[in-house]
């Protein structure tokens, strides 16, 4: 056995479970654009981010503790979850005003 071995790290299935605020926040969105998909994203150490498109084309995200509590979360909510960012997804979101306004400040205080 290699030195350090002892403490890997096994995944507990129930021990972790999605919390009630991030699946009530997806619930919400879902709610309110006429249903969503979801793509889970990993960020390092932060854990995972669940971007959520909806029906509507508006988006939104989320962020969960791992993938696999944004995977439990979205499955908890009644969202599916995308494998990946196929084009169809991409074609579909339409991002607000708002959005369009923060990328151009960003990109003229270069």
């Amino acid at each position: 056995m290699a030195d350090g071995s002892d403490t890997t790290l096994t995944a507990d299935k129930t021990a972790e479970q999605a919390p009630n605020g991030l699946v009530a926040g997806i619930k919400s969105f879902a709610a309110g654009h006429g249903g969503a998909k979801a793509v889970i994203e990993y960020v390092g150490k932060r854990g995972a981010r669940i971007v959520l498109v909806g029906s509507d084309g508006v988006w939104a995200d989320q962020f969960a503790d791992g993938t696999d509590v944004a995977r439990q979360a979205c499955a908890t909510a009644g969202v599916t979850v995308e494998n990946a960012w196929e084009r169809e997804l991409m074609d579909q979101m339409r991002p607000s005003n708002d959005l369009w306004r923060s990328m151009a400040r960003r990109t003229m205080s270069r």
